[in-house]
């Protein structure tokens, strides 16, 4: 008998098998691949030499969580290295709408050192003022995202019990600016583009666009992020942290069950007893369970309330992805010499090109400008290639699953993604790169695109493509996610729990909710795993 079953094995599921192993909990971890992580891999998907984080590949959010502080020690004891900068972190590159002249908004890991580059001296002092304001909120934001938000307890040790008591006041504008659109949030405290062009494509990373809701609280979290902890990548490749989790939960007991499939959550009067798989059934006290919530209310809970089951299907997924790896003969040369040393850049002018694209993504078209995540891994870690040559990592956050048409009306969709399809917009996506980089499409010896399909293909969760677990719009978001009816990560069936990128606090590799419900359930006074976990 296990204590704890584990469904999945993404970074939820690793932190959180992980965290209940050191308690000395008897965990089982199930994926249906033959590989650990999820998104999170690496490996010579082009040519030989040539090392690509397979998805994910940026850090911060998981150095900086709480996941980090109580496992970081432990994976850096197996291997786990990270490389960063001190410098330039992050920059957007765009073609003025007016003059068509090239321009750059670049951020240093120093606020200060990046304000300065502003042209007008208010939005110098409004940067500042923006990453102070949110240090002021600091404990109620960054304690949101680890805290369980139904809980009224939760709530007043967070300070919104101020709502209850009429002491709204003095934080009624920082509410205010936190449920704005990234758009309109930064209208409202710049007067130049840069702060626009620099962190407005960053929210497509927490599965929003820049006319959203809670782009206000999101942008400057962003930016605060990474002038704190850079944007560390793994030493080696994303597989390496993977390994790092393997040895931790091997080494504390766990057993790790490989290419099975979980079929079906077993209940008895209510209360979990294991998980039927197609190698038999595992027997727990204990289900964390990282899927979807249609898998999770409409094919592993056979007998789930109509009601769960109706909004499981309604459930909405957001945009899909599409993710493209190049072995290069020699490094990207941008226009601007300074991009040459930048871990990531964006192709984007800000909330106008990224929101246009968005829009023009979820109507169905491919975008005739996409936004463009330039990932240059080896500026940090310049062993992933042959000395001289370089990999890039591309990321298109804005693009259908199933394209209805082009918004350039040049590409034929009717196919679908075929392999026909991907390299015609490959071609677009290069040839807006190369606007800034000339000559970095003569140097591409190799390249592997990755589909939205595929995405979803090789990861159940990632339903329509989409990498971030659902939309992380307000409706579906904080007290709401994954659906008002079974918001938190309790279930109705006693034992069961719901984490992943569908649960709070959303997508990223924060490791949020798998670090959350394993310090509910260490942290009980009593054998959590005997009792009512509700």
């Amino acid at each position: 008998m296990n204590d704890v079953a584990v469904i999945g094995s993404g970074i939820n599921s690793l932190v959180a098998a992980a965290e209940l192993a050191l308690a000395g909990q008897q965990v089982c971890l199930i994926e249906q691949s033959d590989r650990l992580g999820g998104f999170i891999h690496s490996g010579e998907r082009t040519l030989p030499g040539f090392i690509h984080d397979s998805f994910s590949s940026w850090h911060p959010l998981f150095v900086s969580g709480g996941a980090y502080a109580v496992l970081g020690s432990e994976l850096h004891k197996r291997g786990l290295e990270y490389c960063d900068t001190d410098g330039a972190v992050t920059a957007s590159v765009a073609a003025d709408p007016v003059t068509g002249e090239h321009r750059v908004a670049l951020a240093h890991r120093d606020p200060a050192e990046t304000a300065k580059t502003f042209k007008h001296p208010a939005d110098q002092q409004a940067y500042l003022t923006m990453l102070d304001d949110l240090g002021r909120h600091a404990g109620t934001v960054f304690g949101a995202f680890g805290a369980e938000l139904r809980s009224p307890k939760e709530l007043a040790r967070l300070g919104f019990g101020a709502v209850r008591t009429g002491k709204v006041k003095a934080n009624e504008a920082f509410l205010r600016d936190a449920v704005m659109s990234g758009r309109n949030y930064l209208r409202s405290r710049f007067d130049g583009w840069e702060t626009d062009q620099l962190w407005s494509p960053w929210l497509l990373h927490a599965g929003l666009g820049p006319d959203q809701a809670t782009g206000g609280v999101m942008l400057p979290v962003m930016a605060m992020s990474m002038h704190t902890f850079g944007l560390p990548v793994v030493k080696g490749g994303a597989a390496r942290f993977v390994a790092a989790f393997e040895s931790l939960l091997r080494d504390n007991g766990v057993r790790i069950m490989l290419g099975t499939e979980v079929r079906e959550i077993l209940s008895v009067s209510g209360s979990v007893t294991g998980v039927r798989t197609s190698e038999g059934i595992v027997q727990a006290d204990t289900v964390l369970a990282n899927v979807s919530p249609q898998a999770l209310y409409t094919r592993l809970l056979p007998d789930a309330p109509a009601h769960l089951a109706d909004a499981a299907r309604r459930y909405q997924n957001g945009r899909g992805a599409m993710q493209v790896h190049l072995a290069l003969d020699k490094p990207v040369r941008w226009l601007d010499p300074r991009l040459n040393e930048v871990p990531l850049v964006h192709i984007s002018n800000g909330s106008d090109s990224t929101g246009i694209a968005c829009a023009q993504a979820e109507a169905g078209l491919l975008p005739a400008e996409p936004t463009i995540v330039v990932g240059q891994q080896c500026v940090l870690d310049p062993f992933r290639a042959p000395e001289g040559k370089a990999t890039l990592w591309l990321q298109l956050q804005e693009v259908p699953f199933e394209p209805v048409g082009d918004a350039a009306g040049e590409l034929s969709v009717a196919g679908g993604w075929s392999e026909k399809l991907k390299q015609a917009y490959l071609h677009r996506v290069l040839g807006r790169l190369e606007q800034f980089a000339p000559g970095t499409q003569a140097t591409v010896l190799a390249s592997d695109i990755i589909a939205p399909t595929d995405l979803a293909a090789i990861n159940p969760n990632a339903v329509g493509g989409d990498p971030y677990g659902g939309s992380a719009e307000l409706f579906q978001n904080l007290l709401w996610r994954p659906f008002p009816q079974a918001a938190g990560h309790h279930t109705t069936v006693k034992g069961l729990w719901h984490i992943g990128a569908s649960t709070h606090p959303g997508p990223g590799l924060s490791g949020g909710s798998g670090h959350l419900v394993a310090q509910r359930l260490t942290t009980r006074k009593s054998n959590p795993f005997k009792r009512n976990q509700r």
